[in-house]
């Protein structure tokens, strides 16, 4: 408890350790390039660049980097987790159905999300559905959540809104889940990115989200993975355990749920 406490007081919630530094070092040294040439037998490879030591699209691919460059400074989610948002995005706007992300922050993703539907559909008929408190974690459940009420309520309404000022099909609902899910009139989800850390919140999240889910459609989970939420994965884990859906645990630290073609309605 008391080195809880100590971790807490030095370290800010929103603090992200450094990603595979080694990784780094390898790239700059030349060593992916080698390995690359070598595992393919000198024969050509396309974006030989963007082995690391696999095809890492995310590493620099030109239509994802320019939406990257754009919301990288808004956001938490390192490159790969965005990489994944944004392609499940392309496939799942195919389905019927708004978008919605629970969990904004400083609204990187968000800015991802619309960038992603402009590009879509310049004239857009569906909605981007934006939750989160604004002022931080909601009483958490002691014994299962790190998180504390308060933390991570460095934003704003007006911060985010700001961002997203050039997508009238954004639409912020300030306020704690579930009371902002009360009267909101949406009938059908093609996407969701639950981004909520805690056990209670992706409990309420999945309450409301999967039953109006398309057939097809994705739930993405991002905390699912990381030790510092494991409310967050148990959430899920218990949520899906007697439903058709399978989560798939994301080497990025992401869960990804597709929603079966015939509904099942075993979720709780």
């Amino acid at each position: 408890m008391l080195i809880s406490k100590l971790i807490r007081t030095l370290l800010p919630a929103d603090l992200q350790a450094p990603r595979r530094p080694l990784n780094e070092i390898l790239v700059r040294s030349g060593y992916f390039r080698l390995r690359t040439s070598v595992a393919a037998h000198g024969l050509p490879v396309p974006d030989a660049q963007l082995y690391r030591p696999l095809f890492s699209p995310w590493e620099g691919e030109s239509a994802f980097e320019e939406i990257f460059q754009r919301v990288k400074d808004h956001t938490l989610c390192s490159r790969d987790r965005c990489y994944i948002l944004w392609t499940t995005l392309r496939q799942a706007l195919a389905n019927e159905g708004d978008v919605l992300e629970c969990g904004v922050f400083r609204g990187g993703t968000a800015l991802l999300q619309a960038l992603t539907m402009q590009a879509s559909s310049p004239r857009q008929q569906r909605m981007l559905h934006l939750f989160d408190s604004f002022e931080g974690m909601p009483e958490t459940v002691q014994g299962v959540d790190r998180f504390k009420r308060g933390d991570l309520s460095g934003t704003s309404v007006t911060r985010v809104e700001g961002l997203l000022k050039a997508f009238p099909f954004a639409e912020v609902h300030p306020g704690f889940i579930p009371a902002t899910f009360a009267g909101l009139k949406v009938e059908k989800v093609c996407w969701a990115h639950i981004d909520v850390d805690i056990y209670q919140s992706v409990r309420d999240c999945i309450s409301f989200i999967y039953p109006r889910l398309s057939p097809g459609g994705f739930m993405i989970f991002d905390d699912y993975g990381f030790p510092s939420c494991p409310g967050a994965r148990r959430a899920v884990d218990e949520s899906f355990a007697n439903s058709a859906e399978v989560p798939i645990c994301l080497p990025t630290g992401q869960c990804l749920v597709v929603k079966s073609p015939s509904i099942w309605v075993g979720v709780k």
